[in-house]
């Protein structure tokens, strides 16, 4: 049985609304609550370990398991990136290069030993450690080019999630108007969406002087925690509806 969540468009809005949470709620834990990244960075990768067992050990997919896992790499992104630029002192570029090697060399070994990097049916354990460490060093990769962007580029947070925001739209206008392979559109657009989220975030996040809307972390993190929550209970009530029509038209048959 299928372990992760339909790719439509339900799932790109809550991807984003996850991606952006975990910008606003990593940034609550280290600056707002003045954690510090270090300490941020191992709680949220713990949080992280704790879900991805969990979903690990789940059977079928489960919306509420799997969303958490998608807003704990987010979150957990969030803080090595920021660990890796102001503790570490690497940068946003040269920590940006090193998070988009460590995703190819992921994607790649994937590849070399499945020969597919599908995300349309995962079913072993094997192919899901790969989907998900996959996709813990794409939201990494995702916050490290959103902040360069945002901050580093002279770009701005508005413009920065403007210019993203655009390649997510030919992304789209590729998928349906063009021939490109649908699973590299999907990694495309996947780490398109954690940079997406990163500056979106912070413009709700940063005050007007800096370029933001001024929100604040809580603000901004319960905004987005309300609208996350209320698509998970909708995914979950429609997955055991599917579920369940599923398992009558086995015992039918």
């Amino acid at each position: 049985m299928n372990k992760v969540a339909k790719v439509d468009f339900s799932f790109w809005v809550m991807k984003i609304c996850a991606t952006t949470l975990g910008e606003t709620g990593g940034d609550l834990l280290s600056m707002t609550l003045k954690v510090g990244y270090a300490m941020s960075s191992t709680i949220l990768l713990s949080l992280f370990v704790l879900a991805f067992i969990a979903q690990l050990a789940s059977k079928k997919f489960n919306p509420a398991i799997y969303w958490t896992v998608i807003l704990a790499t987010s979150s957990a992104g969030t803080e090595i990136s920021d660990f890796m630029d102001r503790t570490l002192k690497l940068g946003y570029p040269h920590g940006s290069l090193i998070l988009l090697s460590g995703l190819l060399t992921i994607l790649g070994i994937w590849y070399l030993s499945e020969k597919s990097l599908s995300v349309d049916n995962i079913q072993t354990t094997k192919v899901e450690i790969f989907y998900w460490v996959a996709i813990l060093f794409s939201n990494t990769l995702g916050t490290a080019l959103g902040d360069f962007l945002s901050l580093s580029s002279g770009l701005g947070f508005f413009d920065s999630a403007a210019s993203i925001g655009s390649l997510i739209g030919l992304s789209v206008l590729a998928f349906y108007f063009t021939k490109v392979n649908r699973v590299v559109l999907f990694w495309v657009a996947f780490v398109l969406t954690r940079p997406f989220g990163a500056t979106f975030g912070d413009l709700l996040t940063k005050s007007h002087q800096n370029g933001g809307l001024g929100f604040g972390t809580v603000g901004a993190s319960i905004f987005l925690a309300l609208i996350l929550v209320s698509m998970v209970i909708y995914s979950s009530i429609k997955t055991k509806r599917e579920q369940d029509a599923q398992v009558k038209e086995n015992v039918d048959n």
